[in-house]
């Protein structure tokens, strides 16, 4: 990551979590105060979604209440109101009945679209104040509270039957005195820069925030996560300095730069996370969303690559394990419902052998009681995989998992893994087109894989930088791939049945200027959920 978040080099759209530059040690301010009074962040008054009329149909992703599965996809470069890259995100409502645009500059949005916020960087979705409506929670990690430059916010957006983002006050989260997760911002703290979001097996809802340049005693960007519980919006910050959790917080060690859940576990990585001497070697933390003693998620367990043996279970500087994660329910032989969890761990900067770069990917299986078994090692060198692992290629920058089938045990051809290796090049004519790899995420990585690229079931393309699998996503039905880079003809979001073939065609497309979306844009696609 640039520590402006700005620079469009092929560093920051391959290996957006690479090493910061280093930085003064900075004392912590508590003078949030005045801000949240200025902005009016954190706030939320007059009618709320709850207290309108309508009944939401209460089905996944659906912030407009109709029982019809939405899409929400973020162009975080997007020119707002003259402001390059403030951001936005097109919420796509299902059953053509149109697109709304959200933004800061949206009423009852907070704030308002200044250059270079990124609104749309990090998206997650769940049911906040149990309406039945879908919420959106936008992070926006590059925003400044007030003259505090890049210290970050979220913004949860609430649906309803009547509006999605507009009627309704949203509801903030930022650091500050008077605010739910306390402290203070910082510059480059970057709240927001990862969320992911849930239901607890006992109904609270819950949204874990990351804040990967957090600094404090022990250094520079040593990370936290936010955690924010409950109807009422109770919070807890969590450190690798906090009671139970694991290792201890270390300069660099970005804890919080991603973040992942089910309803039943999450978990938070620390690519920076140095293994003994290794340096960047990466780490990944568990937790249960239920609140112990010491009023913070449950730790599990935490670990690097060997916490569990494997093809390579040594530490290297520069693996990144854990910059990408990605987590999906899993129900187990006899288990009557989803009580476990399948994590998968990208290690983009895995070299194998002398291939530098080329990048692995690390499954698990999370069980009931705590426990974790790795399941499979994955890496274009494997068996059965389709492609060869070459330098650069950052196999496992990004993920998306899924369970197509909760409602019965579950099976390799149920639960799918989508691999993002954006540094792949195809041909020489295009470098770091990049590609998709979708994989059974238990069961032999090579028994039904698919690969996908540019010009061979990414319909734009081949062409250079275009850096395919830098966002994927997915619904119960579909894989989305997203293309924010390369030809800005072809950038849009593509749909994909879990189970496509090598260089079958999308069966569903976004694009700026069709299907009531406006053209242009600037990095349409680069999150979808």
């Amino acid at each position: 990551m640039s520590t402006d978040g700005h620079d469009e080099t092929r560093q920051r759209a391959v290996t957006d979590t690479a090493h910061p530059p280093r930085r003064r040690d900075r004392r912590r301010r508590g003078a949030a105060g005045a801000v949240v009074v200025a902005l009016g962040l954190g706030l939320t008054t007059g009618v709320t979604p709850a207290e309108a009329a309508g009944t939401c149909a209460g089905a996944q992703s659906d912030f407009n209440g109709d029982g019809v599965r939405d899409t929400a996809i973020a162009d975080p470069d997007a020119t707002v109101a003259g402001q390059a890259r403030a951001g936005l995100v097109h919420v796509v409502l299902g059953g053509g009945k149109g697109v709304v645009e959200i933004s800061q500059d949206t009423p009852n949005v907070a704030d308002g679209p200044e250059a270079g916020d990124r609104f749309g960087f990090s998206l997650a979705v769940y049911d906040a104040n149990k309406d039945g409506c879908s919420d959106l929670a936008v992070g926006i990690p590059y925003e400044d509270v007030g003259t505090v430059k890049d210290a970050g916010y979220v913004q949860v957006i609430y649906g309803s039957t009547t509006a999605v983002g507009s009627e309704f006050n949203s509801r903030g989260f930022v650091q500050g005195e008077t605010q739910p997760l306390g402290g203070g911002p910082e510059p480059e703290d970057w709240l927001g820069y990862a969320v992911a979001a849930g239901t607890s097996p006992t109904g609270f809802p819950f949204l874990a925030i990351g804040v990967p340049g957090e600094d404090g005693a022990a250094g520079a960007d040593i990370g936290l996560f936010g955690y924010v519980y409950g109807t009422d919006y109770k919070a807890a910050s969590v450190g690798q300095d906090t009671t139970g959790v694991w290792e201890e917080a270390e300069p660099y060690d970005r804890f919080g730069a991603s973040i992942t859940a089910t309803d039943r576990h999450f978990a938070v990585g620390a690519p920076g996370e140095s293994i003994g001497t290794v340096a960047f070697a990466g780490g990944v933390t568990a937790f249960r969303p239920s609140i112990n003693a010491d009023g913070i998620p449950e730790p599990l367990f935490g670990m690097g690559q060997g916490r569990t043996a494997g093809p390579d279970a040594a530490a290297q500087t520069d693996d990144r394990y854990g910059a990408a994660l990605a987590m999906a329910p899993y129900r187990p032989s006899g288990a009557a419902t989803t009580t476990d969890s399948v994590l998968a761990v990208g290690v983009p900067g895995e070299d194998l052998g002398t291939t530098v770069d080329a990048g692995a990917v690390h499954v698990y299986h999370l069980k009931a009681d705590g426990t974790v078994v790795l399941l499979n090692w994955i890496d274009q060198n494997i068996d059965g995989v389709e492609g060869d692992a070459e330098a650069g290629d950052f196999f496992g920058q990004r993920l998306a998992a899924v369970n197509t089938a909760t409602n019965v045990v579950s099976t390799a051809a149920t639960m799918r893994l989508a691999v993002g290796v954006p540094g792949e090049e195809s041909t020489e004519a295009a470098p770091e087109a990049g590609g998709v790899q979708i994989l059974p995420a238990i069961g032999a990585p090579g028994a039904s894989d698919a690969w996908l690229e540019p010009g061979a079931g990414i319909p734009s393309g081949p062409a250079a930088r275009t850096y395919a699998g830098i966002s994927v996503g997915g619904s119960p039905s579909l894989l989305y791939v997203g293309v924010p880079h390369g030809p800005a003809d072809g950038r849009a979001v593509h749909g994909f049945p879990w189970d496509a073939t090598t260089g079958s065609a999308p069966t569903q497309t976004w694009k700026p200027g069709e299907g009531g979306i406006p053209a242009g844009g600037g990095a349409f696609g680069a999150t979808v959920r």
